[in-house]
């Protein structure tokens, strides 16, 4: 390949034997104080997302994203933003190896991470998605007053054996199976009081576990209707583009590229449920054996190991973790 240096053409030749690979991006729940700072000190490009989230907010999101306090952090109107700036941060600096979007055959988030996914492929700005997951973290925290709501954990039932304990549960009230995570994590979904019926019902449906989650409000059910009509007023302001990667989508499992049809699957997503299962195991049936998990945490690598056992799975979100794609 004549002007081409020798460590380009074996980077070339060995891509063109590389299996086929996803980039997945994570959600709530995976932010840490300290998050993708050694990524902005290492790499410029990695900086310039956390500047651009800045910029976009108003504010020095970084600062919290790098000193805390966590409570602060974890709310969900700073946690989304963050953990999509934090994805993003480690996506450039992958691209400044020479890791490519395109090296993927489809990209997918959990939850709030489909924004980032969506940002990753093109469809979306830094700008307006850091906006958007302001606007969307902001509106799901209103749309049920605190203490109302709750989720929980059921571990070791599968997807239909939760949602029918989530139905016996409603009695009159909403509960709902919120994420199906893997072949035995299901989180259901709404009014407290059904929540805590849930937790009965499924451990003597012979769950391993069932227990009430950490979050400030009852995510992916209906009681979340005033943020999903929020979020479309919000989607309809702003442009999307189709994707240079096929997105799969968390409410259909399966790959989407139709700007109109992302931006109603968005607004969809904040009451329907995160079908990350069937996601991860649509991707397995199109060929991909490669899962890459791009920011913070390892959360989706442990999921997909559930899912398609076959799989291999690498994390990326410190320097460390960028530095092996060279190595």
């Amino acid at each position: 390949m004549r002007g081409v240096p020798r460590s380009a053409t074996s980077l070339l030749s060995k891509r063109r034997n590389d299996p086929m690979k996803a980039f997945v991006f994570p959600g709530q729940g995976s932010q840490a104080v300290g998050m993708g700072r050694a990524l902005a000190e290492a790499f410029p490009a990695a900086r310039a997302v956390f500047d651009e989230v800045d910029e976009a907010l108003g504010e020095r999101l970084s600062d919290l994203i790098w000193n805390g306090p966590i409570e602060d952090l974890t709310l969900t109107a700073n946690a989304q933003p963050a953990i999509m700036a934090t994805s993003l941060a480690a996506l450039r600096a992958m691209e400044s190896v020479g890791v490519n979007l395109t090296d993927a055959a489809f990209v997918a988030g959990h939850s709030l991470g489909e924004y980032s996914a969506l940002a990753a492929a093109g469809s979306l700005s830094i700008g307006d998605t850091a906006r958007l997951l302001r606007i969307r973290g902001q509106a799901m925290q209103a749309a049920v007053p605190v203490g109302m709501g709750a989720m929980a954990a059921l571990l070791g039932l599968d997807f239909a054996t939760a949602a029918e304990v989530a139905a016996e549960a409603a009695q009159g009230e909403v509960c709902q199976a919120a994420n199906d995570n893997d072949p035995a994590q299901v989180v259901v979904s709404g009014h407290k009081a059904a929540v805590e019926r849930a937790l009965d019902i499924a451990k003597a449906r012979g769950a391993k576990r069932a227990m009430l989650l950490p979050v400030s409000a009852p995510f992916h059910c209906t009681l979340m209707q005033p943020a999903a009509d929020a979020m479309a007023a919000a989607l309809a302001d702003v442009t999307l583009h189709a994707p240079r990667v096929p997105v799969v989508a968390n409410v259909r499992a399966e790959a989407v590229s139709d700007p109109d049809t992302l931006r109603a699957l968005l607004v969809e997503q904040v009451t329907g449920s995160v079908r990350w299962r069937e996601s991860v195991g649509w991707m397995a049936a199109q060929g991909v054996t490669e899962f890459w998990e791009i920011g913070a945490g390892k959360a989706l690598s442990g999921m997909v190991k559930r899912i398609a056992r076959d799989s291999a799975t690498r994390a990326f979100g410190t320097p460390e973790d960028i530095a092996t794609l060279s190595a």
